[in-house]
């Protein structure tokens, strides 16, 4: 299977920036497409971004030109640089990756790490 771990959520200021990492381990024959959602208190979980095993990005409208994805292929990691932070992106920030085990391919889910942007 896959396990999917983020890391570096926090407390921040309006304005400023973070940097959310997750990797993936287990045991899978290939990552394809790897994203991140997001799910704010009494919201929906919605999708922010994502990027794909050739490094093609696909952003939501609500980040674009804010939020960077990157993704290095060697260390199964994923990343999500988060510039010009506002209340409104406070959520847990949840990592997703199509994955192939066993010749089947499914969709995984990190645990998510909260980011809070305070006004």
């Amino acid at each position: 299977q896959v396990q999917l771990a983020e890391s570096g959520g926090g407390l921040v200021q309006a304005g400023g920036s973070l940097r959310l990492t997750c990797v993936a381990s287990g045991r899978f024959a290939r990552i394809n497409t790897m994203g991140w959602y997001r799910q704010a208190p009494g919201k929906q979980r919605e999708w922010v971004a994502h990027i794909n095993s050739g490094a093609s990005t696909s952003y939501a409208e609500s980040v674009q030109g804010r939020f960077t994805i990157s993704r290095d292929n060697a260390k199964n990691t994923v990343y999500l640089q988060m510039t010009r932070l506002k209340p409104e992106d406070t959520a847990v920030y949840y990592c997703n990756a199509g994955a192939i085990v066993d010749f089947v391919g499914n969709a995984y889910w990190g645990q998510g790490t909260q980011v809070t942007v305070s006004s």
